[in-house]
């Protein structure tokens, strides 16, 4: 929205005193800038011709003076007076021509413009100032019209977002995408919620953030601020303040926000406004899934990013340790519920943590712990909440991590022991959630019931003698396990399955034949009862 096109097509931002000098018609007189380098970057509202020796009183500030020199005072004090009337007004800068009454600027001239800041431009060569008054009427009043129409497409844009529901995120990328500039939703304690990136990496954009937006005060209205620079406008509905919308501005320029800027800031926070009144749930809940999800997911373009984004909401990454906590509420209501309670009792605890919704079902929680903190009674106080709200839910714990971005192996971890964790599944005396050592042979083929390899390998080392059972009545098949589950003991098999031990041979030798299997193999046994295993999984679930 900040690029300008000096050649007229279709500027983007107000034409500055730089852009007017570089059209064709103005640089056939070969300017020259004295001085006021630094402020070649004014708008230009419009170009106005003089000869008169007061030509402020014409003047309404923004205006590009055009002169012969002709007018100039004689005396020194004179032409401080016109410069200073010049500058007190506001014009953009002073263009004199060196072909009539001077062949070089007067000092006193010179020194006056130095002294106020005023651009001062001479033309060593003849110019049609007509000619350069229609150009640049032209192109201003060109950038006006579209302008106009820029404006109309931002509320347009927003009012389709405001109209299909969007929620915050969409608002504020579309805030990113028209400016090109990065945009960053916080609420009242200075967290980044929301950050679209645009010019800038994430880490460049939230890097300490909380102390940076403290030192850009709050203001009642939309405007720059800030040793930075930024502008912002407030989130807030009836006099009560939500948070508030900064645009940041971009590495190589120096906070230079024009009109279409300031409009679109203000209505990026209406837009909020309309979204926050639509869409309840508080903005940081939606933060923290965001982030959480993006972690397990590894899509931060890098480490850095990932520990500013997460910095920025709050979460301590410096010196801390990370475990990764998979709440699974099997299908039970009340998620929400769970997780207004569980930041509760974090914020009680005193512990510095994310926790969002992973997927329908699946709450994820992010402790960042310091050094002297130990997980365990921490997860055990949250996994009791879990379990008098929502009884029968699982709580699954990953590996303690010393790296934010190893986060994503804890909650893979977390994951894989839920999978592995029936309904239903007893725990230790000594606790009421899940970690990867509980995960045995039996938990390891539950969490793999489904594949078909698994599936094709119980029924081709059980399939012949359990259509034996179903087509002759018997029961081998209780048999084997009792002698698999002895070891290969026959005696300890026979009793347990109340049997003589002539019985048990006879039965044992049947199952032989029929599986073409070596029972006194210690390694084909083993087969046997991991498929066995498998079967008595498959028929549980």
């Amino acid at each position: 929205m900040n690029d300008a096109d000096p050649a007229g097509q279709g500027p983007t931002r107000p034409l500055t005193v730089a852009d007017v000098l570089a059209l064709p018609v103005l640089a056939a007189g070969r300017p020259h800038v004295v001085t006021g380098v630094p402020h070649l970057d004014r708008p230009v509202r419009w170009v106005h011709i003089t000869e008169l020796t007061d030509p402020a009183s014409f003047l309404k500030g923004g205006e590009l003076v055009l002169t012969t020199g002709m007018p100039l005072p004689q005396d020194a004090a004179g032409v401080r007076r016109y410069v200073d009337e010049l500058a007190d007004i506001g014009a953009a800068a002073l263009v004199i021509e060196l072909v009539r009454r001077y062949h070089r600027p007067p000092d006193s001239l010179v020194d006056a413009c130095r002294r106020r800041g005023l651009p001062l431009v001479t033309l060593t060569e003849d110019v049609n100032f007509l000619e350069v008054t229609q150009v640049v009427h032209a192109l201003l009043l060109g950038n006006q019209a579209e302008a106009m129409r820029r404006t109309q497409r931002i509320h347009e844009a927003f009012t389709a977002l405001t109209l299909r529901g969007a929620g915050p995120e969409d608002m504020v990328r579309a805030a990113a995408e028209m400016s090109g500039r990065t945009v960053v939703l916080e609420n009242l304690v200075h967290q980044a919620l929301i950050c679209e990136p645009s010019g800038l990496s994430v880490e460049e954009a939230l890097a300490d953030w909380e102390q940076r937006s403290r030192a850009t005060g709050p203001g009642d209205s939309t405007a720059v601020g800030g040793p930075e620079g930024w502008l912002t406008a407030s989130v807030e509905y009836q006099g009560e303040r939500w948070g508030r919308v900064a645009m940041l501005p971009a590495r190589t320029e120096a906070a230079a926000f024009g009109p279409e800027d300031v409009i679109l800031l203000e209505r990026t926070a209406m837009a909020l406004t309309v979204a926050q009144l639509i869409h309840p749930t508080p903005w940081e809940r939606t933060a923290h899934r965001n982030a959480l999800r993006d972690l397990v997911e590894q899509r931060h373009r890098s480490a850095e990013d990932a520990r500013a984004r997460c910095s920025a909401l709050g979460l301590p990454t410096d010196r801390r340790h990370f475990v990764a906590i998979s709440v699974d509420l099997r299908a039970r209501e009340g998620g929400t519920e769970v997780e207004s309670r569980l930041l509760q009792e974090l914020r009680t605890a005193g512990v510095a943590a994310l926790v969002g919704e992973l997927a329908p079902d699946r709450l994820g929680i992010l402790l960042a712990l310091r050094a002297s903190q130990t997980w365990r009674p921490i997860v055990e106080r949250l996994s009791g909440t879990v379990l008098s709200l929502a009884p029968g839910a699982v709580v699954s714990v990953g590996s303690e991590v010393t790296d934010l971005i190893g986060a994503a192996r804890s909650f893979g971890e977390a994951a894989r022991v839920a999978e592995a964790t029936p309904p239903h599944q007893p725990l230790p005396p000594e606790r009421s959630f899940h970690e990867l050592s509980d995960i045995g042979l039996r938990r390891l083929l539950y969490a793999l019931r489904a594949d078909a390899r698994i599936q094709e390998y119980t029924e081709r080392q059980l399939g012949r003698l359990i259509d034996h059972d179903t087509q002759h009545g018997t029961d081998l098949l209780t048999t084997m396990r009792h002698y698999l589950d002895a070891a290969g003991n026959k005696t300890t098999a026979a009793r347990r399955g109340g049997l003589s031990r002539e019985t048990l041979y006879q039965r044992l030798r049947t199952i032989e034949r029929l599986l073409a299997r070596d029972l006194e193999s210690g390694e084909q046994r083993t087969e046997l009862h991991v498929a066995l295993t498998a079967l008595d999984v498959w028929r549980a679930g």
